[in-house]
């Protein structure tokens, strides 16, 4: 029914959550050919994720998502950390993000948020086909493609389907993975949490601020979710197990230590688990990849574990995309690990040392350092930076005062024609390389074009409010933001990715960049985690 030459599919995404779903939505908005296996056809109904960054928002604004998204997400305004007695230990207040009109940071009630990502789905019929109620049970691959073998679970058929490449987006307990032979390292924290989801009643004082109560013995995370939906979440002591916690009635006096009443809310549902840094040692096997949970599973306290799904999946879309159209070499994917590994390691350490905060486990000397000077120049917290490339398929130094591997930002400017809206509007959803002032082509050799019109890459003009736009391509940053970015690094041209990482620049060469590949890059990035709290 299949061979080697003959391909249902150009990609298989095995898994349907978040990071599936993500991966589905990208590779049909770019037409690349696409099945999807699900067990469920129905939403989990847990909330399990409880935010979306700008980061992540812009990710969705490529995909024309954001707007619908953010009608069934609420603004987190701040983060703070208290103790029981009413002192604060820290906080963090988010200012506006450079990367769009999102806020820094949104409040999510996941099961309604996946509804309106498969609602989307809608737009790539045709190019993308779900298969709900299909098991997967075996993953063949040989040097030309991947063979998806499923088993239908209504009626027990299996089917096989061949593709170029698999996604396993299959979650922490992938199967793939173990298929694969990928070994998970790291660890798993045995203290038991319990989380408790309910519907609000009635407002109460603060309740729009994510708070973390934190105490050596009880420490708790009180956080507001999207649509009148409040969580918290409490550790189990050593004595206590979940049949402890088994109905409402059993969770009331949790909820009532903390002042909150069946007057405030009503509980909806509740869950334990435990909390893991752990991580696959190798994200690709052949022509398969693993994403989101299967590759990487990290405490919930910086609240990145959907998000960093979400952005393997949009990292390896575009990357996909340019290999099989046939423009850029298979070894580009490579770069897919080494270039989100090192960027979920940072973020999984964030989220171990804010569990060292709400767990007071931190020394007086990191105390201190929490309350920086008055005097002190304002530094953004690591958790709220654009993100950022360490290496992977960009031309350079990727070192801080390089503009290569930045995230550029997203300022709201004008076309020649006089048209206003956001940068990535006028950008696309493929490569561009803009100048500051002038037509990035005068700086580029006619084999450096050559190459980068194979990719077809657009090439822009910056121009101030005060300039005379004229080409098509011409951009009008507006106050000047674009600009001011650029010239801080001082560069005169930079090449963007689909993704929006600089490439390159003028000042290391504006050549299409080779992929560096780090052997080992998960275990070699996640080498140097502290212990999980």
């Amino acid at each position: 029914m299949n061979n080697d030459t003959t391909f249902d599919a150009d990609v298989a995404i095995i898994g349907y959550g978040p990071t599936g779903l993500s991966a589905a939505l990208c590779l049909g908005r770019y037409g690349i050919k696409t099945i999807a296996f699900e067990r469920e056809a129905a939403i989990y109904p847990r909330a399990r994720a409880v935010t979306v960054s700008d980061s992540t928002m812009r990710c969705f604004q490529s995909l024309g998502l954001d707007q619908d998204l953010a009608k069934v997400m609420d603004e987190t305004v701040a983060l703070r950390w208290v103790t029981y007695g009413g002192h604060e230990i820290t906080h963090l207040t988010f200012p506006p993000s450079p990367l769009g009109e999102h806020p820094r940071s949104y409040a999510i009630y996941q099961p309604k948020m996946e509804e309106v990502l498969r609602e989307a789905m809608g737009r790539c019929a045709g190019v993308v086909d779900v298969r709900f109620g299909a098991e997967v049970v075996d993953v063949e691959q040989d040097a030309e493609g991947v063979t998806v073998v499923s088993r239908d679970l209504r009626t027990g058929k299996e089917n096989r389907v061949r593709a170029r490449y698999a996604l396993a987006c299959d979650g922490g307990s992938s199967k793939v993975r173990e298929r694969l032979g990928v070994a998970m390292l790291g660890e798993t924290v045995e203290k038991q949490w319990v989380v408790i989801d309910a519907r609000v009643k009635r407002w109460w004082p603060n309740r729009h601020i994510l708070t973390f109560w934190s105490d050596k013995e009880r420490p708790v995370v009180d956080i507001a979710l999207a649509l009148g939906n409040h969580r918290w979440e409490f550790p189990l002591e050593a004595h206590e197990s979940e049949k402890d916690f088994a109905t409402a009635e059993q969770l009331w006096p949790l909820l009532n230590s903390l002042g909150v009443t069946d007057e405030m809310i009503e509980i909806h549902q509740h869950a334990f688990y435990k909390h893991h840094v752990r991580h696959a040692e190798r994200w690709r096997v052949g022509r398969v990849f693993l994403l989101g949970d299967a590759a990487h599973l990290m405490p919930p306290w910086a609240g990145q574990g959907m998000q960093s799904g979400i952005r393997d999946a949009f990292n390896i879309a575009w990357k996909l995309r340019e290999v099989v159209k046939g423009r850029l070499p298979d070894s580009l994917l490579d770069a897919y690990e080494a270039e989100r590994a090192p960027t979920v390691a940072m973020m999984t350490a964030i989220a171990v040392q804010m569990g060292r905060i709400i767990k007071q486990q931190l020394t007086d000397a990191e105390m201190a350092a929490l309350a920086p000077p008055p005097d002190a120049p304002p530094e953004e917290p690591p958790l709220l930076r654009p993100p950022f490339l360490e290496g992977g398929w960009v031309r350079g130094s990727v070192a801080p005062d390089s503009a290569v591997g930045k995230t550029i930002p997203q300022p709201r400017v004008a076309d020649s024609s006089g048209r206003l809206c956001l940068l990535d509007e006028l950008l696309g959803d493929g490569f561009t390389l803009i100048g500051d002032g002038l037509d990035p082509r005068e700086l580029l050799s006619a084999s450096d074009k050559a190459a980068w019109d194979v990719l077809g890459a657009r090439y822009a003009r910056v121009l101030g409010a005060n300039d005379r736009g004229v080409d098509r391509d011409d951009i009008i940053d507006l106050n000047g933001v674009l600009q001011q970015w650029m010239r801080g690094f001082g560069v005169r041209v930079v090449a963007l990715r689909p993704d929006r990482f600089v490439a390159a620049s003028d000042v290391f060469g504006l050549a299409v960049p080779a992929p560096e590949i780090k052997a080992g890059a998960a275990r070699a990035a996640f080498a140097t985690l502290p212990p999980a709290a």
